[in-house]
């Protein structure tokens, strides 16, 4: 079993809070994913896991074993890092080989997991060459080989795929979640980037300065956010958060260009979340729309292929649709905006979600 656990673990670099209070389980042979901004604490995390640092406060858990105390050889928790850390006076092979060579693997061993792990990730090829002489891409794909020929507790990878280009980052990361489920293993993974997080995750958990804000299987927390925060780090475009107002048959935000019919709204709502692709976006007729709201005016259309994403400018504010196929929709045409309730979310005063 290599179920890792935090209770209540705390980490300080002087006076910057980096880990803060953070508790949490990550299961037996489970696809974690670390998700948030800049220094949120996504590495440390890592770092602590590995038995790079140690905790302030709190305890660490691998298989059941507290590891506080443990060297990172003791934990047997292979690392890909953001930084790669490859020998530049090695092959590219000897690299992938040398997790191996210093546990004694016997070498039919060896070169059947090197040619395993290479066929995966498409780095045959380039085993002669030293680091030097290797792209970006390159050489995140042999520091992803590395870990992958050893048998370690669990993988911990820290935005492993970032130098790739956008088609080799896409197969990568489908590739990577294909080797977890057949290694059986557990995996951490830590993104920044959040279409990864999505595709990828069995689980995500949701940072903001050291604390973990939200834990969740992808869409349980896209579709059911905790607070403004993960609201709008989740989702591209954004989630558009709005002040929003009782009004005679419901909610009303944007000055009145938004009318939600939802007399079950909660009463201690004071802002709404609509996801762009929930918004509904049509000509603006006086006669049918002229009684019951206000029009909005469109700002800017970027067509995109398959989907056309419109920012409407609605009262003082500024929100975005996502539109299927590219719609006869202009600059500075009036449109009337609607959104059905069931897809509305509610936030209280404090930024937090409410239940209806």
């Amino acid at each position: 079993m290599a179920d890792i656990v935090f209770r209540n673990v705390t980490k300080r670099y002087g006076k910057t809070l980096a880990v803060d209070d953070a508790s949490f389980a990550v299961n037996d042979n489970e696809f974690f994913c670390f998700f948030g901004p800049p220094l949120s604490g996504k590495s440390t995390i890592l770092r602590l896991v590995l038995g790079l640092e140690t905790p302030d406060a709190g305890e660490i858990l691998i298989g059941g074993r507290p590891v506080n105390t443990m060297s990172p050889a003791e934990r047997n928790v292979a690392m890909v890092f953001q930084n790669l850390a490859l020998f530049p006076h090695m092959s590219a092979l000897d690299n992938v080989r040398f997790p191996l060579v210093e546990r004694r693997v016997a070498e039919v061993e060896i070169k059947r997991r090197v040619a395993d792990v290479a066929a995966k990730l498409h780095i045959g090829h380039i085993l002669h060459k030293p680091p030097g002489q290797l792209s970006g891409g390159e050489r995140q794909r042999v520091a992803i080989a590395r870990a992958l020929v050893r048998d370690p507790n669990a993988y911990l990878m820290d935005d492993p795929i970032s130098a790739l280009d956008a088609r080799l980052r896409e197969e990568t990361r489908v590739e990577l979640k294909r080797i977890q489920r057949e290694l059986g293993k557990t995996l951490i993974y830590v993104t920044h980037d959040q279409e990864e997080a999505m595709s990828v995750a069995d689980r995500i958990a949701i940072l903001e300065d050291g604390r973990i804000r939200q834990i969740g299987a992808p869409a349980e927390i896209y579709d059911r956010p905790a607070s403004t925060y993960v609201a709008r780090l989740l989702g591209s475009p954004m989630m558009n958060i709005l002040k929003s107002a009782r009004g005679e048959a419901g909610v009303e935000a944007a000055d009145g260009t938004i009318r939600i019919a939802d007399k079950a709204a909660p009463t201690d709502a004071v802002e709404i979340g609509l996801r762009p692709e929930d918004i509904k976006v049509r000509p603006w007729l006086i006669e049918a729309d002229g009684g019951s709201g206000r029009p909005a005016r469109v700002f800017e259309v970027e067509p995109l292929g398959g989907y056309t994403v419109v920012t409407l400018a609605a009262g003082q504010a500024r929100l975005k649709a996502l539109l299927r196929g590219q719609p006869d929709i202009r600059p500075d045409a009036m449109v009337a905006i609607s959104c059905e309730p069931a897809r509305v979310h509610y936030f209280g005063q404090s930024g937090g979600a409410l239940a209806r």
